[in-house]
């Protein structure tokens, strides 16, 4: 069982590039312990996802840190508040 919660859901937003991306990671329980679950894509699609089983859960927050690192460093944000369904 997961002793903490680990979700993240970033995205990258360039309108000069027509880039509108979401990255979204979470540490989720599966049949063989627990797995990090990985979704991508363009903003307002289904995206794609990728689901890699862990060994341990240390396992897992170590590669969770470790590709939240590496998304933070290539420019993605999390979303912003009043974008969520919030009205001005």
């Amino acid at each position: 069982m997961i002793a903490t919660a680990f979700q993240i859901h970033v995205e990258r937003i360039d309108p000069a590039r027509n880039m509108a991306r979401f990255y979204a990671l979470s540490i989720e329980p599966c049949l063989f312990g627990v797995a990090l679950v990985r979704r991508w894509g363009r903003i307002g699609t289904g995206g794609r996802a990728q689901v890699e089983p862990m060994a341990s859960e240390q396992e897992a927050v170590r590669r969770f840190l470790a590709l939240a690192a590496s998304k933070k460093r290539r420019g993605y944000r999390p979303p912003p508040s009043n974008l969520r369904g919030q009205k001005d």
